[in-house]
């Protein structure tokens, strides 16, 4: 049970990139946030139905909701919404790379704020873990001479740390708020807490498009069979990466959750026949050091 969380993670990074290969069809065709609505629309029936399925196979109930669980739920909810908005904006200023690589800065900023928010554990062999794979992925993203760019325009880049920290208070929400549930088991608190923060972003992310962008949001029920597959795959992916944060920190997933890069480069390779340089390479060599060093620590 102890390292449970490490196939559950793994999973769940080969879900999500199955899910954003699906969905890279719908943003061309429902734009940005009417792709994004979709994550959240469509899956939103298939985490309850997880639920429900948990419910019935192991005889349980719904966990109760404490009030620090919902505060720590929505923190969740609302911090992944405003670092997706940050990330694409920043993407607007900046590359798709530099964008990418203050991303994957994340871990390091979980294990932070889950040690000052949640007290959670934080020893030098883990933050040496957690540097060595991000470094492996920036070697994989950043092309030579763009490191000195993420330096370089305050603004853009304060954006892209920025997105990085809200998904890293994204994390830390889930995580807090699953640790909240007074009982139940790992997997019916994370699923639960999992439909509940898919019913609050279907409903605030809904209410935007339809005030803000009503053809995103019917475009998206028009597109049923594709925002179907993305939906189911997304929620799979996020009920692997709760299922994590129930077992072990927050820091732990989302460090092991950088071979999703990995991942990534798989299916360029299989799907479109895009060949991995030597600098991918080699990001993917220290990546995979560092995430060794981490099961070790």
């Amino acid at each position: 049970m102890d390292h449970l969380w490490i196939p559950v993670t793994l999973a769940a990074a080969l879900a999500q990139t199955g899910r954003n290969a699906t969905q890279r069809g719908l943003t061309e065709r429902l734009g940005t946030l009417g792709a994004t609505n979709v994550r959240f629309l469509f899956g939103l029936p298939f985490a309850c139905a997880f639920l429900v399925l948990a419910l019935w196979l192991t005889n349980a109930t719904i966990p109760t909701l404490t009030p620090r669980a919902l505060i720590f739920t929505a923190l969740g909810a609302a911090a992944q919404i405003a670092a997706t908005a940050l990330m694409l904006q920043a993407m607007r200023n900046q590359g798709f790379g530099l964008v990418t690589a203050w991303l994957k800065v994340e871990p390091v900023l979980v294990a932070l704020i889950g040690w000052a928010v949640l007290g959670e554990a934080l020893t030098l062999p883990m933050l040496a873990a957690i540097a060595v794979a991000v470094g492996g992925v920036l070697v994989m993203t950043l092309k030579p001479g763009q490191g000195r760019s993420m330096l370089s325009g305050l603004a853009p880049s304060a954006l892209g740390l920025a997105a990085g920290l809200a998904f890293g208070l994204s994390a830390i929400g889930f995580r807090g708020a699953i640790t909240a549930l007074p009982e139940g088991s790992f997997l019916i608190r994370a699923l639960t807490i999992l439909a509940l923060t898919l019913a609050l972003q279907t409903l605030a992310l809904g209410l935007w498009l339809a005030v803000r962008d009503r053809p995103a949001l019917t475009g998206s029920l028009r597109a049923f069979a594709p925002s179907l597959a993305a939906g189911f795959l997304g929620a799979l992916a996020s009920a692997g990466w709760f299922t994590g944060f129930a077992l072990t920190t927050a820091a732990n997933v989302r460090t092991l959750a950088l071979v999703e890069v990995i991942f990534a480069l798989l299916v360029a390779r299989l799907a479109f026949g895009q060949r991995a340089s030597p600098r991918q390479l080699a990001g993917i060599g220290i990546l995979l050091l560092g995430v060794v060093l981490l099961l070790r620590a």
